[in-house]
């Protein structure tokens, strides 16, 4: 037996004067020491006398003491959760009178404890019935997150909303064998990539309930990208095989990003609080400005209690396709009411006629009585277009979930796809899908694209848009010419628009207050695709204002997306830091292709690359101090021609080193200082840039650092980058070219 001071109080700390009658009763008194503090325990030694071959010393911990010890080569890797603490007891036992005491004791974690979900360590399980009651933990469970979400606001009565979320049965439903194969997924994805995050949550039984992970580009994207993110639970409100939910986003290039995925047992406020709460985790803490889901109360009150600044809409493709499914009983009068339901959503330009219309067709339709159609408009705010102003979802809403990027996923999985196969071709997802990205920089980088009209805005934004939202915004500066417009009102600064669009044979309202410059559309096209519309446009135009206002460039559609500086205030800058780049670029195809030819050569260009970026670092941080003062200046573009003649200068610059890689096979090679003599004469006598522009002193850029595809490393290590390139054939071959970069 214990002592009896030992036993007295469970949250008695182990001291110097204590004594036990046996190892195992100093164990339970550790065990009961750990449970009050909050930690699981372990036996982590014992010794026996070689006389008398009795107990004699034993050593107790933390089940996190000591580090993982595994081979490299392990088949079947497991989960450890040993990360180095050193909280231990160790007891020895006194010759002189059997008794156990206290040889050393180390207190200190280096991990959080967790006093409130103690019992789901394996070492407190079913210790005492009457400790271990249900009613007990869920008030422990209560106090812990109404201290850890006080932000959160719910109405209702907090005992009621977290009854029923522990029952003992609720795991994910997952095949035969299905926790072993995602636990091994998921060590294995972290052996390959240490950035790689994932987190379990367990039910009391100890079997798995949810699942999160992400890899390490999910998480980089999110940094540039998690301005506007989607959290799509399609899979798992579908009753696919597998629960999967999803958070997507979108990159600059319109394509969609993974910015998360879990497997969840069911769509309670816990789960989804445990979800969102696991990936602010994952993203360093920080929230998205806009976060896109399904209609659904929980998800709803999960956000608020997580994300308390981050706005929370309803995905418009949501909503759509579930009128179907909720007003079945409108089978026969469904056209009808969708064209209603249309135009009540879409062409409502103030809430005062979204009120008028919406409650037209409630009395038309009958509808005052239907329950989902109550919570549309208890919800409005949060899904209908004309309460969107100054929102943007960047592409992640649509009307139609085929148009959304949320469907990327559509092709990979099925109703009936096991969790065996998406495990097996998770790789290939994302092998897919950085490759589609990885095709889109190098398309960036190496096709510029042509200006159709004299339209200063498309002049404006060639080189700040990226190529796909250029060509999206180009077909709306086109567009511009089939409008028409007439002044509606006048109201101090702001006036009103009616646009007649030819095109779309319909009429849209636009409201112009030139001394805010604000704009806003009917069409809605800036909230939901992110970029100014024709109807918009065309008013700038007629208003004598000839450039985009900044306001509506978001960063996240530009060649500088992934800048660390903004570019809200100077545009010139972007264009000019495009230019830069782009020259840089063609340049070093140049050099990659002269320096690869012989180890000689190599050391050369790569000590060249070395010392360039190390002045460039010093003049760039140098630079950072000065713009914090207001005192640096933009650098000028030294020889850089007009934009729309930078292909043409790439291909005659380029044209010379094409004959020096033909008379480089085998052996055979053509003096290199006559072809660089050779080609800084055409260059002069052209007018066209030297490989080595002087920069005048002092001169310094704006931005440090161009954070855009095509690695100036990618010419030097693939040489038959430059044969591409000069050839021109962009479509299969530079797909596999990518591949061998990517590897």
């Amino acid at each position: 037996m214990e002592s009896t001071v030992a036993m007295g109080n469970s949250n008695v700390e182990p001291r110097d004067d204590m004594e036990f009658d046996s190892h195992d009763a100093a164990y339970e008194f550790y065990k009961e020491y750990a449970k009050s503090a909050g930690f699981g325990t372990a036996k982590l030694s014992s010794r026996r006398s070689r006389a008398s071959k009795e107990f004699i010393d034993a050593k107790f911990s933390c089940i996190r003491y000591g580090n993982k010890q595994q081979s490299d080569d392990a088949i079947n890797p497991r989960p450890s959760p040993k990360i180095g603490c050193k909280a231990s007891m160790h007891v020895k036992r006194r010759s002189s009178n059997g008794k156990w005491y206290i040889h050393s004791f180390v207190k200190e974690h280096n991990h959080e404890l967790l006093p409130a979900q103690v019992h789901f360590f394996r070492s407190h399980r079913n210790v005492d019935p009457l400790k271990n009651d249900a009613k007990v933990r869920r008030k422990k469970m209560l106090a812990s997150v109404s201290k850890q979400y006080g932000a959160y606001q719910f109405s209702g009565n907090l005992e009621n909303l977290f009854r029923n979320q522990h029952d003992r049965g609720r795991s994910l439903t997952l095949e035969e064998g299905g926790a072993q194969v995602l636990l091994e997924f998921l060590v294995q994805m972290q052996e390959e990539n240490p950035k790689f995050f994932y987190s379990v949550d367990l039910n009391e039984e100890h079997r798995l309930r949810n699942v999160f992970w992400i890899d390490a580009k999910g998480m980089d994207n999110y940094s540039n990208f998690g301005d506007v993110v989607s959290f799509d639970t399609t899979y798992f409100t579908n009753k696919y095989k597998i629960p999967l939910v999803l958070f997507i986003g979108a990159n600059h290039h319109v394509q969609p990003t993974l910015l998360g995925c879990a497997l969840i047992a069911d769509e309670t406020v816990h789960t989804f609080i445990w979800l969102m709460r696991t990936w602010c985790l994952a993203m360093g803490g920080r929230g998205p400005r806009i976060l896109l889901s399904d209609q659904n109360d929980n998800i709803k009150a999960a956000v608020g209690a997580i994300f308390p600044d981050t706005g929370h809409y309803f995905s418009l493709w949501s909503i759509l396709e579930k009128i179907p499914r909720r007003l079945e009983y409108l089978s026969l009068w469904h056209d009808a009411f969708m064209a209603k339901f249309t135009k009540c959503i879409y062409r409502s330009w103030t809430e005062e006629q979204f009120e008028h219309r919406w409650w037209k067709l409630i009395e038309k339709f009958n509808l005052r009585e239907d329950e989902w159609v109550q919570s549309l408009y208890e919800n409005r705010k949060l899904w209908v277009p004309a309460f969107m102003r100054d929102v943007s979802f960047a592409s992640l809403s649509t009307a139609s979930r085929s148009e959304s990027m949320n469907s990327f996923f559509d092709k990979y999985i099925q109703s009936e796809t096991s969790l065996r196969d998406f495990i097996g071709q998770h790789k290939l997802i994302l092998e897919d899908w950085y490759e589609e990205e990885a095709k889109a920089n190098f398309d960036a980088w190496h096709e510029m694209p042509e200006l159709k009209s004299p339209s200063p805005f498309e002049k404006q934004m060639l080189l700040i848009y990226t190529r796909e939202i250029f060509k999206k915004f180009q077909v709306e500066v086109l567009g511009a010419a089939a409008c028409h417009l007439k002044k509606e009102s006048e109201d101090g600064t702001s006036i009103t628009y009616a646009v007649k669009d030819f095109d779309a044979n319909q009429d849209f309202m636009v409201e112009w207050d030139a001394l805010r410059s604000d704009i806003y559309c009917s069409c809605h096209s800036f909230e939901y695709k992110g970029y100014l519309c024709r109807h918009a446009i065309v008013v700038l135009q007629m208003s004598g204002v000839f450039n985009i206002p900044s306001k509506y460039i978001l960063q996240r559609w530009t060649n500088a997306a992934m800048s660390r500086h903004s570019i809200s205030e100077r545009m010139e800058d972007v264009q000019a830091k495009v230019r830069r780049y782009n020259d840089l670029c063609r340049r070093a195809i140049i050099l990659g292709e002269e320096g690869s030819l012989t180890q000689e050569s190599y050391n050369i260009a790569v000590g060249a690359i070395k010392e360039a970026l190390k002045q460039c670092a010093t003049v760039n941080v140098t630079c950072e101090t000065n713009l914090r003062s207001g005192s640096c200046a933009t650098l000028a573009i030294q020889g850089v021609n007009e934009v729309c003649q930078g292909n043409s200068l790439a291909a005659r610059e380029l044209m010379p080193y094409s004959r020096a890689a033909q008379t480089s096979k085998g052996s055979k090679r053509a003096d290199p200082g006559k072809e660089r003599e050779s080609i800084d004469n055409a260059s002069n006598k052209k007018g066209k840039v030297t490989l080595e522009p002087e920069i005048p002193n002092g001169a310094q850029g704006v931005f440090h650092q161009m954070d855009m595809p095509g690695s100036l490393d990618y010419p030097t290590l693939y040489p038959r980058l430059t044969t591409l390139l000069r050839g021109g054939d962009i479509n299969k071959r530079s797909v596999e070219l990518l591949g061998e970069m990517l590897e």
